[in-house]
């Protein structure tokens, strides 16, 4: 199987951490981590996502499942809120839930993961 690391300048890869990977039929994006105010950070985070998956050759619109972690949960109705107002219709599958703590420091609030068609 051939695989394709996608990165860029404004999307650089880390150690041991790509901001997508490309299989055929499949992209696999890393985590977007949002920062400060839950429905700005949600928005960063979505809108980083459309700019990778942009890079892989495909778009928000072929995403199938997203696995969304908050740093607390009681931020879900406004992250939801802004969730659906960034995305296209057609909602794809979709996870969330509360995690002990995200990369980013403290101010991190959500980080958002997609899987997409290309």
């Amino acid at each position: 199987m051939s695989r394709q690391l996608i990165t860029s300048e404004e999307f650089p890869q880390k150690p041991h951490n790509c901001p997508a990977v490309k299989v055929p039929g499949l992209i696999f994006c890393s985590g977007q981590v949002g920062k400060g105010e839950i429905k700005q950070a949600t928005t960063t985070a979505i809108t980083n996502l459309g700019k990778v998956l942009e890079l892989a050759g495909s778009s928000l619109n072929n995403v199938v499942k997203f696995n969304i972690y908050l740093a607390d949960m009681n931020d879900f109705d406004v992250m939801n809120e802004a969730f659906i107002a960034a995305l296209p219709p057609n909602p794809p599958a979709r996870t969330c839930i509360q995690a002990g703590r995200l990369p980013g420091g403290p101010n991190s609030v959500v980080e958002i993961e997609c899987i997409a068609q290309v």
